[in-house]
């Protein structure tokens, strides 16, 4: 049997029922590879949501554009990169998010934590 992980305040790790639970948001965003599938969902996200099974919880953090959300509701930070890049953000911008950091604030903060 393995560990139990620590808790981290403030983080939600992303396990077993964390994957379950983001199942169809992971499978919607993992679409996004695709440019027809980018652009159906700009057309019509809401029947692109309905399209994957969304739940109420992840159609607001979908609607909302809010990576915190978005990983409470199973979201993998690597899937919600594909949602992401719809709209010009890379990872740095969320890590920005997460952190509550403004994207020059969260580049600075890793630049730091590399020279130490």
């Amino acid at each position: 049997m393995l560990p139990t992980p620590a808790k981290i305040p403030g983080t939600t790790p992303f396990d077993g029922v964390q994957a379950r639970k983001g199942y169809a948001l992971n499978k919607m965003c993992f679409s996004f590879n695709d440019a027809p599938n980018r652009a159906a969902f700009l057309q019509d996200e809401e029947a692109y949501m309905r399209r994957y099974g969304l739940n109420e919880q992840q159609a607001a953090a979908i609607r909302a554009r809010n990576v915190l959300q978005l990983i409470a509701a199973g979201g993998n930070a690597y899937y919600l990169a594909k949602f992401a890049g719809i709209f010009g953000l890379d990872m740095q911008d969320i890590g920005a998010q997460q952190t509550g950091l403004s994207k020059d604030e969260f580049k600075a903060k890793l630049r730091a934590a590399a020279h130490q």
